[in-house]
């Protein structure tokens, strides 16, 4: 049962299972038998590990299996504790909060698709792919990885034939990213999601696309390049509508931060701009967008902003708080 007020409900593990060299598979079901809440392809949930260790998964299983969800987590080396606690202390048998799924990498109709997935960013694919073979679309997955023993349900993508391209880079080298991007197709839109070297190459590649054909999905926020200077801050002042409460943010401060200080309550999860549980309704201001959540079209509305990063191009922001 949901969790009104933590917005969570608690799910068992069920089963646990390699899909390849570092990668695991989760099965979460609710302990009691109950149907979960529904999700669409591109959705992923926030799982609390214990600790204060919160972290986002992209569902990766049957969307209309109401029964579960499905995971898959890499042993990541350079892990801030949730890989490490999911491989080394997670069991069958344990049971963890889960968020209601959220999704910011929505699969939108298109009668043609080009998928493009590095390493463990083939988890939101599979469903993706499942939708569009569903809706009589036109697709095609190019998936690359370091070598064929780290990359997850190469076997289970075998059924699909020629319409999967599985490159490893101790096979075969690299994705042919100029080839599959160098010029624009109509009626097509791009799902990319991996790290951000193949992000940032995708997008280089993609330059000329038309705008919001090209869609990326990120695990961790964009590195600041080293010639790449911080971002000009001043102090703003942040008024909450409904609550009344007023805070001033000085620069480097984040917005949920000083409204969590002054006892404002907000829900949030990643605090890196990655998730959107902390996006929040603009009433006056102009935002200053530094997620990877909205796309540039909902970030030139204004209309919503993730408080965890962005701040503000106006002294003073309303918020729907």
């Amino acid at each position: 049962m949901m969790n009104l007020e933590t917005g969570t409900v608690e799910l068992v593990v069920r089963e646990m299972r390699w899909e390849a060299d570092g990668v695991i598979a989760v099965r979460l079901e609710d302990q009691g038998g109950a149907a979960l809440p529904d999700w669409q392809p591109g959705a992923h949930i926030d799982i609390h590990l214990g600790k204060g260790i919160v972290r986002q998964y992209s569902l990766c299983g049957d969307a209309d299996d109401k029964t579960a969800y499905r995971i898959a987590v890499l042993r990541d080396p350079s892990t801030r504790g949730g890989s490490k606690y999911v491989h080394e202390s997670l069991r069958p048998g344990h049971v963890v909060s889960v968020s209601e799924p959220r999704n910011n990498f929505e699969l939108l109709s298109s009668p043609k698709y080009v998928f493009i997935a590095g390493g463990i960013g083939i988890t939101p694919m599979l469903p993706m792919i499942a939708q569009a073979e569903r809706s009589g679309a036109e697709w095609e997955l190019h998936y690359g990885g370091r070598s064929r023993d780290t990359m997850a349900f190469v076997d289970a993508l075998r059924a699909y034939g020629d319409r999967v391209s599985v490159v490893s880079e101790d096979r075969e080298g690299v994705l042919d990213l100029d080839a599959l991007l160098g010029e624009s197709r109509p009626d097509t839109l791009v799902y990319t999601c991996g790290p951000e070297g193949l992000l940032a190459a995708v997008e280089e590649r993609g330059g000329g696309w038309a705008d919001e054909t090209i869609r990326l999905e990120r695990f961790k926020p964009k590195t600041r390049a080293e010639n790449e200077e911080e971002p000009a801050e001043k102090p703003i002042s942040v008024h909450c509508e409904s609550s009344g409460t007023t805070v001033e943010v000085a620069p480097g401060e984040a917005i949920l931060d000083a409204l969590e200080t002054a006892g404002v309550d907000v829900p949030n999860s990643c605090r890196e701009g990655m998730c959107g549980s902390c996006e929040t309704r603009v009433l006056r201001g102009v935002p200053d967008h530094r997620d990877y959540v909205l796309s540039s079209a909902e970030q030139d509305s204004g209309e919503t902003m993730m408080i965890c990063v962005s701040r503000a191009k106006t002294d003073e922001l309303v918020l729907d708080l």
